[in-house]
């Protein structure tokens, strides 16, 4: 079985013109290369980068698969079921990621871990920009580790699907977790989202008009709540309404409308994505302050830097705190309470995009045969590459480019 591009393939090989001795290499490539997926311990992940499915897809490609003992377990993946995908599974996670030319996380790497991995390995992870640190980024340059963050890999047509994906999932849960506070058990209001004849709809203001919003808007809007969504984007408020085909209410971002609209508000969900690689804030202290008592705060976008000044990062153990009265719910890893679904979205992306490797021979070919892989790169050969990262952290940058041109 062999997977290519599933948006292009390639014309040497559609054409039979590709030389054996290329082949030759390419076969050798595969052969030499370890994918690994360790067991995630941070933050209550849950959620794993292979499902055992993708791990038979990779095989059947030739190529190895090594997986840490567990490393599915909270996904309901067994070590039986890797086992009998083709994959390798180990007990020594010092064993998977010292073996592992390619390295799949869900988290980015500790300080440990990076000392456990190969000079000049691939790390395929998260960036999670609110928690990213100059060292961590200095110690993978020392060893010289390929860094690539999955929410900046595009597809061919410049979307993100990796961080579609799981912003599906976000919307689709986040309405969830705000009925489950928004009831009297947890101090909320004692509302229900939604609405019922004769009473007064909940009423939901969403920050971002991007994948999370159209999601949660159109599961509030379906149970009966008032739904307001705030963006200063034309085209995608435009897009939402046309996707939804209601008459919700939509706004750029203004102080005034902003404000009216939070002192209104029972649930309000920040799903605001960065631009220029930096994300601030639009809602004020001032107007949490504002807010009823024990309305509710869903702040999707904290992994990001949060959509308001009163956020701060919470875990699945410890999920809310409460402000000004007001409920405030910021765990990053959301997807991570539907961790088998979110898997598989993952696994879906990540393993034909792996397996479309042999096409142009390994990871570093991908990188400067395709930009939309490219987009993704942000450690190579011990420099920093992406420039919004460089100015987030006050570090210096090469552009990813002049590697290319040095390849000449």
């Amino acid at each position: 079985m062999r997977v290519t591009s599933p948006t292009s393939s390639s014309p040497a090989s559609e054409a039979g013109l590709m030389p054996q001795e290329q082949l030759l290499a390419v076969a050798e490539m595969k052969a030499g290369i370890a994918i690994g997926v360790p067991k995630e311990h941070l933050m209550q992940e849950k959620r794993v980068t292979l499902v055992p499915d993708g791990v038979g897809l990779l095989v059947a490609n030739g190529y190895q698969v090594l997986v840490e003992t567990g490393a599915g377990a909270a996904a309901k993946f067994s070590d039986r079921d890797y086992s009998e995908a083709g994959a390798q599974v180990l007990y020594s996670k010092e064993e998977l990621f010292k073996n592992s030319n390619i390295l799949l996380k869900i988290n980015p790497p500790t300080k440990e871990e990076i000392g456990m991995m190969s000079n000049r390995s691939t790390l395929v992870s998260a960036l999670q920009m609110s928690q990213l640190t100059p060292e961590l980024i200095q110690d993978l340059n020392s060893k010289q580790i390929t860094g690539i963050a999955w929410e900046l890999l595009e597809d061919e047509v410049g979307n993100l699907p990796i961080v579609r994906s799981l912003s599906e999932i976000a919307g689709s849960t986040v309405m969830l977790i705000a009925a489950d506070y928004l009831n009297s058990n947890n101090d909320g209001r004692g509302v229900i989202l939604g609405g019922i004849t004769g009473v007064p709809p909940t009423k939901v203001v969403i920050l971002g008009a991007g994948t999370v919003a159209q999601y949660a808007a159109r599961t509030a809007y379906g149970l009966g709540a008032e739904v307001k969504i705030f963006d200063n984007h034309l085209y995608k408020l435009r897009r939402v309404r046309q996707e939804l085909g209601a008459q919700i209410y939509t706004s750029i971002i203004d102080n005034v409308n902003l404000l009216d609209a939070l002192k209104r508000a029972d649930l309000v969900i920040g799903a605001l994505r960065p631009e220029e690689g930096r994300n601030m804030y639009v809602v004020s202290e001032e107007m949490v302050a504002a807010m009823k008592p024990n309305s509710v705060i869903v702040d999707v976008s904290i992994d990001q830097g949060g959509s308001f000044e009163t956020s701060m990062l919470t875990t699945h153990d410890n999920p809310f705190y409460k402000r000004y009265d007001v409920i405030h719910y910021c765990v990053p890893n959301i997807a991570s309470r539907v961790a088998h679904t979110a898997s598989q979205a993952i696994s879906n992306l990540l393993s034909p995009m792996l397996a479309y490797m042999d096409e142009v021979g390994g990871v570093e070919e991908l990188i400067f045969a395709k930009e939309w892989f490219m987009r993704g790169v942000y450690c190579y050969k011990g420099s920093l590459t992406n420039r919004h990262l460089a100015r987030r952290l006050n570090m210096k940058h090469k552009d990813l480019n002049l590697f290319r041109l040095s390849r000449l």
